[in-house]
């Protein structure tokens, strides 16, 4: 496997491409699909189809309603497709797709048929200057329709969450945050694990207050946790599968820490951070209301950059909603 980068490289783009590779070669019922797979436009299918051939990477016409349909079809007679979305806006055009024929088509045949098919979406959220059409993380739409959903923050669980949701009977919707695609992980040690479907990961341990935080926003909680670290200490969770989510792990820390913050990049109406924050309001021991980072309600993000920038959770918004979390008490 030389056409493969090396562990001591082991960047996010790289794990889900060595995740593909591992999959691939250990059941060839792994097929993969999309447009530009077979030269690897988008960096995390490259080696694929000199490995693999033309018959298990499938360069497709330009309809994601055609080849999802086809994907839908192959995992009815056996096969494990991957269908790759290098566009996280492209899932509005396969919706009916995934949701209302793929999701259901188990439940309808009471089990008889299963469908396990991987939705990779390569580059969600914004890009820094792609506009409108190119900035969406629709990840809560999935999560809302029931799809099994995961947004890996780290490049280790983007590895073995991909090799789980392709191992997953049934659909599963694997986004990419495009900020994360050059990320690497220092903390890497050369270990290749499968990450199971639906187990939160509690990436940094605290007493004073819980930060849930999702995908890219991963790294944004760690630095503000070590930015606040002689003030408060911090608890990072980050659900790593945001459908089934993980409630045990977060209900754990959050009757610990008593306060709790979520970040995310959903838009604020109907987001996972929404629902995260209702749960813990009804379910959770808070000594303080619960607050949410996320995009501000029908968020579209502009081309100029300095709009884009504005529009997306960073690290300024989770500081000010820590503090602001810090001072309050519930009534």
């Amino acid at each position: 496997m030389s056409e493969l980068p090396s562990p001591e490289n082991f960047g996010y783009m790289h794990a889900m491409n060595r995740a593909l590779h591992a999959e691939m070669a250990a059941d060839e019922d792994v097929f993969l699909l999309g447009e530009d797979v077979g030269v690897g436009a988008s960096g995390v299918t490259s080696g694929l189809l000199p490995r693999f051939g033309a018959e298990r990477v499938l360069d497709t016409p330009l309809s994601e309603q055609a080849f999802t349909s086809f994907g839908t079809g192959a995992a009815m007679l056996g096969k494990k497709p991957v269908i790759e979305f290098q566009i996280s806006s492209l899932i509005y055009l396969v919706f009916e797709q995934i949701v209302n024929q793929a999701h259901k088509f188990s439940l309808m045949t009471g089990g008889q048929v299963r469908i396990p098919v991987t939705y990779l979406v390569s580059g969600s959220g914004s890009r820094f200057g792609w506009a409108g059409q190119h900035s969406d993380n629709p990840y809560s739409l999935l999560a809302h329709a029931g799809i099994k959903t995961v947004v890996p923050g780290l490049p280790s669980d983007a590895y073995g969450l991909l090799r789980s949701a392709i191992q997953d009977p049934d659909p599963v919707a694997v986004f990419a945050p495009s900020s994360l695609l050059g990320a690497t992980d220092p903390a890497y040690g050369g270990e290749e694990e499968i990450v199971p479907l639906g187990e939160a990961n509690v990436v940094r341990e605290g007493a004073d207050l819980t930060i849930v935080a999702v995908g890219q926003h991963v790294g944004t909680a760690i630095e503000v946790a070590e930015s606040l670290g002689d003030r408060v200490d911090i608890e990072i969770v980050d659900p790593r599968t945001v459908y089934p989510f993980d409630w045990d792990c977060l209900r754990k820390s959050v009757n610990k820490t008593g306060r709790l913050v979520v970040i995310d990049d959903s838009n604020r109406m109907c987001g996972l951070g929404a629902e995260i924050v209702a749960t813990a309001a009804e379910e959770f021991d808070l000594v303080a209301p619960p607050r949410r980072v996320c995009r501000p309600d029908g968020t579209v993000i502009p081309y100029a950059l300095a709009l884009d920038k504005a529009l997306v959770p960073g690290a300024e918004q989770l500081t000010d909603a820590v503090e602001a979390t810090l001072k309050s008490v519930s009534k």
